[in-house]
């Protein structure tokens, strides 16, 4: 269809990554294997329709925005002050390591200096969308390993802009060519002068810090009253069109304005928004159109891909494979193990970091239009960077079911070098009490209700902001994550009468049940489960009452719908099966 090739590139795009995503979810592989194959197939490399790769991109662009937008509705500025000690110099270090690791592989096969740079950089930059559709869908993006996987990316898209913004003023000297001329002798010395170089940083520097003044400072105060102005008209048409507007401006705005990225403008913009009452509508308006062009990304990605590069070159797609999965992936963990964190939380963040994506693409592009980089750099690249997002997912399941074994041996290995606990885990007078383990959009909820019932509870939460809050609100709460050895025993579960676990990961959740339940038999617990395949792991490690929000949902709307024709109540859900129980209180949350 030459005469509509938006349209043409929309049905191809969706129709055949659904086809595909069908597929390969039926063969038990991630969707995602199927949205890249599907890019492959409508590429220039591949024989029939070709899809306009121009416009893939733009759509696959505001597939990005959206997404960045919705984490940042999840997103405090709080929470990316918490992780900035680690996230700042890690960022840094682990881009270092990876560049010098590409410098070393390209000077091996006889590149220029300049093209192991520009390589070994565009290795070391994780995919913001990768991450971010892995952490939800493992439901780790409010864990710390998370949070910390957030700040660290927001630290990587702001040195890729920097990187962006001075390759072309070291292109010469690099051995690049600007403006189509090659530069050498007294060309070279003129580019390399300090106020060219230094003049381009400093401009950077003043965009990005106008452009974070003007979102903290006028942006809170401008963006959450417009949504609450259309919000009060009662037109969801409008809201959501708002909701659209400002996601789509800021970045649009951010770009243009400030040389930001629209990821990181989008992001901003929604991490303002998360301080307004309506951040949880405004992520479900625009949920449908984000998960929509964001399977549109991964099909751009994969109509840049060549395949024959995986028969010329197979030895140096290998090494970038590893390059990008393991020395990302070792580098990030092995920092975050330096500064303090277990072992589970600095392998999920070094397995969000062990692919790479669209600022990797950029940086290629723009390293081959200076003649830094051959053409040959770019296809590893993104040969690399595909076979990375398939491998990503397989990586996190792995992850997922080892992460109870690695709490346990953290445990282990505490006890055994007799650890001495820190300050937080004094142990608590209370007695008849409700542990509650977990603060967030969930946890909150249950925390209201036991307070209005004026039932004793103590909270364990991880995040330092949270902590601090409910202390300042006089509330009992303990810092740390539940599986820290002695922690429990801190909370005085052995005399609790209730666990209520309010945490969104099953696997977490299950050691922690078992670990509870080994200190008092007599406790009642209390889980939250997505899926019946988490009712039954969480009921195998002994929770008494497993609440999943679907089935309360139907629950509720059933018994009102009883309650007004007079018919006797509905059966419980799964009669006699305590852990399949859908509890309608309050306290569900």
């Amino acid at each position: 269809m030459p005469q509509a090739p938006l349209i043409a590139t929309l049905v191809a795009g969706l129709g055949l990554a659904f086809i595909l995503g069908t597929l390969a979810n039926r063969l038990r592989l991630s969707p995602l294997v199927g949205y890249l194959v599907a890019g492959v197939l409508i590429g220039p490399f591949t024989p029939g329709f070709v899809a306009d790769q121009a416009l893939a991109r733009q759509l696959a662009e505001l597939g990005v925005i959206l997404l960045m937008f919705g984490i940042g509705l999840h997103f405090s500025l709080n929470d990316l002050l918490s992780v900035r000690k680690i996230a700042i110099p890690g960022a840094v270090g682990q881009m270092a390591l990876v560049t010098m690791l590409g410098l070393i592989v390209t000077q091996a096969i006889g590149w220029p200096i300049g093209a192991g740079v520009v390589f070994g950089l565009a290795l070391s930059v994780a995919s913001t969308v990768v991450v971010l559709r892995a952490l939800q869908e493992m439901r780790q993006l409010e864990t710390d390993g998370g949070r910390i996987a957030v700040g660290w990316l927001v630290v990587e898209d702001l040195a890729m802009i920097l990187a962006l913004v001075l390759l072309p003023a070291f292109a010469g000297v690099l051995g690049g060519n600007v403006n189509g001329a090659n530069l050498n002798g007294n060309d070279l010395f003129t580019l390399f002068e300090p106020q060219t170089i230094w003049s381009a940083l400093g401009l950077t520097l003043a965009k990005l810090a106008a452009f974070f003044a003007i979102m903290v400072v006028v942006g809170r105060r401008v963006i959450p009253p417009i949504l609450h102005y259309v919000a009060h008209t009662g037109s969801r048409e409008l809201f959501r069109l708002a909701v659209l507007a400002i996601a789509l401006g800021v970045a649009f705005g951010a770009a243009e304005l400030f040389g930001v990225s629209f990821a990181l403008g989008a992001f901003f913009a929604g991490m303002i928004l998360a301080e307004s009452q309506l951040s949880q509508r405004a992520a479900q308006e625009t949920l449908p159109l984000r998960d929509a062009f964001a399977v549109l990304f991964f099909v751009s990605v994969g109509m840049l891909f060549n395949p024959m590069i995986l028969v010329e070159q197979p030895l140096l797609v290998g090494v970038t494979l590893l390059i990008i999965v393991i020395g990302n992936a070792t580098a990030a963990s092995a920092i975050a193990f330096m500064f303090g964190y277990p072992s589970y939380v600095s392998l999920t963040l070094g397995l969000s970091l062990a692919q790479i994506g669209e600022f990797s693409f950029i940086l290629a592009g723009l390293g081959v239009d200076l003649e830094l980089l051959p053409e040959a750099g770019r296809d590893l690249v993104l040969a690399g960077a595909i076979l990375s997002i398939l491998i990503n997912p397989l990586l996190f399941a792995a992850l997922d079911r080892l992460t109870p074994w690695l709490k346990a041996r953290e445990r282990t290995i505490a006890t055994q070098e007799g650890r001495a606990e820190p300050p937080e885990l004094a142990a608590t007078s209370l007695t008849d009490h409700a542990v509650l383990v977990g603060h967030g959009r969930v946890g909150s909820l249950v925390a209201e209700t036991l307070q209005t019932a004026r039932l004793p509870y103590l909270v364990i939460e991880e995040r330092q902001v949270i902590v601090d809050q409910l202390r300042a609100r006089g509330v009992d709460v303990i810092a740390g994550n539940a599986a820290q050895p002695g922690l429990l025993e801190a909370a005085n579960v052995a005399s609790a009468r209730w666990l209520i676990s309010a945490i969104p990961n099953p696997f977490e959740s299950g050691n922690l049940i078992e670990h509870a339940h080994a200190i008092n038999p007599k406790l009642e617990i209390i889980a939250r489960a997505h899926s019946d395949a988490e009712v039954d792991y969480l009921k195998k490690f002994g929770a008494d009452l497993i609440i999943m929000g679907e089935r309360e949902i139907a629950r509720g709307i059933s018994d009102h719908i009883l309650s007004r024709i007079d018919a006797p109540a509905a059966p419980a859900a799964d009669q006699g099966q305590n852990a399949r129980q859908v509890d309608s209180s309050p306290m569900a949350g």
